[in-house]
């Protein structure tokens, strides 16, 4: 029994070292693409650039196990002072955070039998209240596949300032209490889709009480790690002591400018997570590169190598059956029915899952020709404007229309 262990241990070292491997950057012709379509790229981008929609940005491409275009276009920062963008720079994900963070940490707990789909979210939030119907009376439970869909009909947001007024700043515990209790529901789950941070939040409160460690340190030691990332992480602002984290600071692109004059550097833009989650939050924080996010789409259009199963994946990238149609949500990714012009116009919906960040990155994979396109950009540098929707569709048509589907 002891040999039969070695060996399972050995194989399963051998394994995760597979994926921990860099990705190859290549020719596009080398993997099935046209590298002069491609190219037209630099052309759209460099023109957000000088219209100073964005300060900069960093584009990959991958095609299966391979980046076949990594560029940075403009600066990284702004103020105080400039700086060149470089594809090492990490960029504050946002929303897609919800993806690459909490949707593939949530899954593994799917996966080990600790969490079901079909579970009712007060079996693990006591008191999270139903939705009512307002004319009958009837009351309708909340399900984790309503969290994960945006199908829960919870409230999108909160009012940070008038929270903070009534609860204080840096109180998780008291948000939780106050999505289970106070949030409106407005309408019978699994109906309709309302994006909401507040699933995500109510995700994290779930994994962290199945697990019992934060959602940023189980992330880190079961997805980031695992896949060999050195450029990908949370930044919790109540972590006093020394990290690896301190040594990444360097890398991050700035986001909105404060009242002191000087913008966010490594603490996540978003309200809720800075403010109340102390950067620490499902639906915000985690913080990564074009590299690093290029390895997490490789390794999901190749079954979930060192992170998910092969069906788990699949699981993933689908709009759950027992929704109404209209939700257009796959877990935790966008399918057919928030942004559709993410994907752009020729990426098959069917096959594509997608997502975006407040700030401005973009996540694109299609999973039937394994070409996928991470967009990332400081949107909200120096100020909070400027529309990347155009952007991110025309950069999509682009890659798309530079897949040879022959190959």
């Amino acid at each position: 029994m002891k040999r039969v262990l070695l060996i399972w241990a050995a194989c399963m070292a051998a394994f995760i070292a597979s994926a921990q491997k860099p990705l190859k950057n290549v020719r596009p012709e080398d993997a099935g693409m046209d590298g002069a379509k491609l190219a037209q790229v630099d052309r759209v981008i460099e023109e957000y650039v000088a219209d100073k929609t964005i300060p900069g940005a960093v584009i990959s491409v991958v095609r299966d196990d391979k980046i076949v275009y990594l560029k940075a276009y403009g600066n990284k920062s702004l103020v105080p002072k400039v700086e060149p963008m470089t594809t090492e720079t990490m960029f504050d994900l946002a929303s897609v955070s919800k993806c690459v963070g909490t949707t593939l940490s949530f899954l593994q707990l799917i996966e080990d039998g600790y969490v079901r789909l079909t579970d009712n979210v007060d079996r693990y939030i006591p008191g999270f209240k139903p939705w009512e119907d307002p004319e009958t009376g009837e009351k309708v439970d909340i399900t984790i596949r309503d969290l994960m869909t945006h199908a829960s009909g919870l409230d999108a947001y909160i009012g940070v300032d008038a929270y903070v007024a009534e609860f204080g700043e840096n109180t998780p515990d008291l948000l939780e209490t106050y999505i289970a209790t106070r949030v409106k529901r407005n309408f019978r789950p699994g109906t309709k889709c309302l994006y909401s941070c507040l699933n995500f939040i109510t995700l994290q409160r779930i994994l962290e009480r199945v697990t019992g460690e934060r959602l940023c340190d189980y992330a880190q030691k079961n997805v980031f790690d695992p896949l060999g990332l050195k450029h990908t992480c949370y930044f919790p602002l109540n972590d006093k002591a020394p990290s690896f984290r301190d040594g990444l600071r360097k890398y991050c692109a700035p986001t909105e400018v404060q009242a002191d004059g000087l913008p966010l550097v490594a603490a996540v833009h978003d309200p809720i997570a800075r403010r109340i989650n102390s950067g620490n939050s499902g639906n915000a924080g985690v913080f990564s590169n074009a590299e690093d996010l290029s390895v997490i789409c490789s390794a999901l259009m190749n079954g979930g190598q060192g992170i998910l199963s092969p069906l788990t994946v699949e699981l993933m990238s689908k709009a759950p059956v027992q929704n109404d149609p209209k939700v257009g949500r796959a877990l935790g990714w966008d399918k057919d029915g928030l942004n559709p012009g993410t994907r752009g116009d020729i990426f098959d919906p069917e096959t594509s899952i997608w997502h975006t960040g407040y700030t401005g990155p973009s996540i694109v994979i299609d999973m039937k020709t394994k070409t996928a396109v991470v967009l990332l950009a400081n949107r909200c540098h120096p100020e909070d404007k400027g529309n990347l929707a155009r952007l991110r569709a025309v950069v999509s048509n682009i890659v798309a229309g530079a897949v040879n589907v022959t190959d």
